[in-house]
């Protein structure tokens, strides 16, 4: 069986984030791979997401691969209750919601498990999602079986 072509979505309004919200649901993400690059005005986050597409055929072994979720555009980025200081935190993205500003500008937020927020403020909504590969290495006990 000839593996499924990587992911690769790119959200320029609402509509296309929520897709993307859909596809990060419940992908662990370790704060270390959380990457604010202010002078270039980007959010990168590395992420082990579960392939959804995988999981709605019926497959019975969920499997979870590696991906990269990038802002472009981002004026300003906060967080609330991550601790960049423990780069070997595991946080859970819930979802990724945005809120209108000034057109075409607002805030995108990125819900954690426990209560864990990253808000970044853009001039304009420019998100891309990009699978890397399969997520092999199973480097925690908590990847296993999903």
């Amino acid at each position: 069986m000839t593996p499924p072509a990587p992911l690769k979505l790119i959200a320029l309004d609402p509509d296309d984030l929520a897709v993307i919200s859909a596809h990060v649901q419940d992908a662990r993400v370790q704060a270390s791979d959380i990457v604010w690059r202010q002078g270039e005005k980007r959010l990168v986050v590395g992420m082990s997401r579960l392939d959804w597409e995988q999981t709605l055929s019926g497959e019975t072994a969920s499997r979870r691969l590696i991906a990269a979720l990038r802002f472009d555009r981002v004026l300003a980025c906060k967080s609330r209750k991550i601790n960049l200081e423990a780069p070997d935190t595991t946080l859970e993205l819930l979802c990724i919601e945005f809120h209108q500003g000034e057109a075409p500008g607002g805030s995108a937020l990125l819900l954690f498990s426990q209560g864990a927020t990253l808000r970044l403020d853009v001039e304009c909504l420019e998100c891309e999602l990009t699978d890397l590969g399969p997520d092999d290495l199973g480097t925690a006990p908590a990847d296993r079986g999903g």
